[in-house]
């Protein structure tokens, strides 16, 4: 694999970065071009994938407009894809409803129809581990960038490398430039 070019994947999810984001580097006006250019170390782009659920329109306060000015800019980035869940009201709780399984379904059918050749999943979350295996059983390099805080060990284990955020590893990657 190393006398060839590799096709990379990056997979997103949204929420999780997000909220790691606020909670790592207390901003969330990340460039998403930068980060996967970087991510990609010089690699070829496939594409990158954006997993995240759409606001209520109806809900109070500007979510669904900040969120529809959000999704504007990422639908401008060339080789950028965004794919929606819906989010579903449970008591005073909202909880996201398709975005893992869009997410590893992606992941998965990409590497059965031999799109890439290393995909990059950021997000930290557990519940992508099976699905992980699953892609590096097929024979792709699978890589995990996230948080270490944010971070399951589980898919630490199963990932053949690991990108750790970082606050200073998103120095020169936000929309607004350093504070």
């Amino acid at each position: 694999m190393l006398d060839k070019v590799q096709r990379v994947a990056v997979f997103i999810d949204g929420s999780n970065l997000y909220h790691s984001l606020e909670e790592n580097c207390g901003r969330t006006d990340l460039d998403f071009l930068a980060i996967a250019r970087k991510m990609l170390n010089g690699r070829d782009l496939f594409r990158v994938y954006y997993y995240n659920v759409l606001q209520d329109p109806d809900r109070k306060g500007t979510g669904y407009q900040e969120q529809q000015k959000f999704l504007s800019s990422l639908y401008a980035i060339p080789h950028f894809e965004v794919r929606l869940g819906s989010a579903k009201q449970r008591g005073d709780v909202v909880v996201e409803k398709g975005v893992d399984i869009m997410l590893a379904t992606d992941l998965l059918q990409y590497a059965w129809r031999d799109l890439y050749d290393v995909a990059i999943l950021v997000s930290g979350d557990a519940d992508f581990t099976y699905a992980v295996q699953a892609v590096k059983n097929i024979g792709k390099y699978v890589e995990v960038a996230a948080f270490t805080a944010n971070l399951s060990w589980d898919l630490v284990q199963v990932a053949d490398d690991r990108h750790f955020f970082d606050h200073d590893y998103f120095a020169d990657l936000w929309v607004g430039g350093q504070p």
